[in-house]
């Protein structure tokens, strides 16, 4: 048999698929999750990772006075792009990722009902990617309502100044750009954590692992830093923050940079390829609670 009715026998068998039931049950499965991760107490400190900066930045709002300066404007713009880059990228998202994907499975294994999941007439693939676009969209939807706050909250002071800087100048751009930071990170920690939560029994320290990981990347050669999250959504921060001083100034490494789309397409082929795994790995899952 040839490559070419090898391909052509695959893109029948492919074609004979029920994909539009599989949707339909991602579907569900996604709706299901999605209620299941944000209304629940578990999830109050995922509600706080978000929105911390959005109550810090609407006190800001109310204890001072509306600035006349344009300098004021930028430095909020700088503490802004902090926010979202030191913050949010490095710490609340993945905290919250964290929690969010790791519970996709864990959480049915320790509640004990991960079993009626597995003898649903719902293939196993099926069942992981409807519960991580869960997990995803619970995520999405939480930090960029935060992300949103935060933007609001920054510019609104400056009255009309604000407004022309958003609306016209380049407010909107960055505020599209961090909204699409967000939602890349999102998926790539999350693929992460489905994938560290299938693999080990206790993921929390894989998990502080990653994290050392994604902090030390900076100082580390550009192969080895191509192999962390935020190298990718590095990439596409609209706003650069100064580098760090002294002897954190020699060890950083800067790498070439890479175009926004490249590292727009790596980190979701690499979460894809994550999920792919994912599917491949829980096909092979037993359920064993006396050992959890």
């Amino acid at each position: 048999m040839n490559i070419r009715e090898s391909s052509a026998r695959l893109v029948s068998r492919m074609r004979e698929q029920p994909w539009g039931f599989w949707s339909g049950q991602i579907a569900v499965l996604m709706r299901r999750e999605v209620g299941r991760q944000l209304f629940t107490r578990r999830r109050m400190w995922v509600y706080l990772l978000a929105f911390a900066p959005v109550l810090i930045t609407a006190l800001n709002f109310i204890d001072r006075s509306t600035p006349k300066d344009t300098a004021a404007l930028q430095d909020d713009t700088q503490a802004l792009a902090g926010i979202i880059q030191f913050y949010y990228v490095r710490l609340g998202l993945f905290f919250a990722c964290m929690s969010i994907f790791t519970w996709l499975f864990r959480g049915e294994m320790v509640e004990r009902t991960l079993h009626y999941s597995f003898l649903s007439a719902v293939r196993r693939e099926v069942l992981v990617v409807g519960k991580f676009l869960g997990g995803l969209a619970t995520a999405i939807l939480l930090f960029e309502a935060a992300l949103l706050g935060c933007f609001y909250f920054i510019y609104v002071r400056f009255g009309s100044a604000g407004s022309a800087y958003v609306f016209q100048g380049p407010g909107l751009r960055q505020m599209g750009a961090y909204a699409l930071v967000i939602a890349l990170g999102a998926l790539g920690y999350g693929a992460v954590f489905l994938g560290l939560s299938l693999l080990f029994k206790n993921p929390i320290v894989p998990g502080a692992l990653l994290l050392g990981w994604e902090t030390i990347t900076p100082i580390l050669p550009r192969s080895l830093q191509m192999l962390s999250v935020t190298f990718y959504l590095k990439q596409l921060y609209p706003v650069r923050l100064a580098g760090p001083s002294g002897i954190l100034n020699l060890l950083t490494v800067l790498p070439e940079p890479l175009p926004s789309y490249a590292a727009a397409c790596g980190l979701v082929c690499f979460a894809a390829l994550v999920v792919v795994f994912s599917c491949y790995w829980i096909r092979k899952t037993e359920i064993t609670y006396t050992t959890d």
